[in-house]
């Protein structure tokens, strides 16, 4: 990850702006906070892989603790409420 200055930042963000659509790039302030700076597709895709782990992850739980039940070839039953 690049990493910048909130100065450099300022005087070259056309430049910072281009960079971050390949990959994001951090602003680091000397006290030592950061932000990052990406592209929109890039945070929609960190968001989308989040949520499927948090899916997954429910699921996995689900699973462990017992709250699943079997499904049975044919079994029409578990369709009913889908039904109007």
């Amino acid at each position: 990850m690049e990493s910048t200055s909130p100065r450099s930042f300022r005087a070259n963000l056309k430049d910072y702006m281009e960079m971050a659509e390949e990959k994001p790039i951090r602003i680091q302030k000397r006290e030592g906070n950061a932000c990052v700076l990406m592209s929109e597709e890039y945070y929609e895709g960190l968001l989308n892989e989040i949520t499927s782990l948090q899916k997954s992850l429910v699921s996995t739980n689900q699973v462990i603790k017992g709250e699943t039940t079997e499904y049975k070839m044919g079994d029409k039953a578990r369709l009913q409420r889908f039904k109007k």
